[in-house]
C-alpha cells in the first residue's frame, strides 16, 4: 500500500510530457521565461503559457517578475515531494510485480511436475 498521500494535482501536472520538458529545463538551468521556454518546446509561447500555470498552480514553480518579464524557477521542496511520491509508488508497483513473478513462478514449478 502507498502510504504516502498523493496529490491529485500534482499528479496532473506531472503527467504531461510537456511540463515535464519545462520542468527539466528549469531543474537545468534555474530559471526562465515562457518565452525563452517556447523557443526551446514544440509548442506555442501561449501553450507554454498554459502549462506553466498548471506547473504553478501545482506548486512545482513559481514565477518572479523582472521588468516586463516573469521567470519561473523550480519550487525545490514541492519537486523534492513529487519524486518521492513518485518513488513510492515505483517500490510499490517493484513489490507488487515481485509477488506476481514468484506466483507465476510458482505455477510454473507446480504445471512442469504435472
Amino acid at each position: 500500500m502507498i502510504t504516502t498521500v498523493i496529490d491529485d494535482q500534482l499528479w496532473s501536472a506531472l503527467g504531461d510530457p510537456i511540463r515535464r520538458q519545462v520542468l527539466d529545463i528549469l531543474v537545468t538551468d534555474g530559471s526562465a521565461t515562457s518565452t525563452s521556454l517556447g523557443e526551446r518546446l514544440p509548442v506555442t509561447r501561449q501553450a507554454v503559457a498554459k502549462h506553466l500555470a498548471v506547473l504553478d498552480r501545482a506548486g512545482l514553480v513559481h514565477a518572479e517578475t523582472t521588468g516586463r518579464e516573469k521567470h519561473y524557477r523550480l519550487d525545490d521542496a514541492q519537486f523534492a515531494r513529487a519524486v518521492a511520491q513518485l518513488s513510492a509508488v515505483g517500490k510499490t508497483w517493484d513489490a507488487r510485480l515481485h509477488r506476481i513473478k514468484r506466483l507465476a513462478e510458482s505455477m510454473q514449478g507446480q504445471s512442469d511436475r504435472s
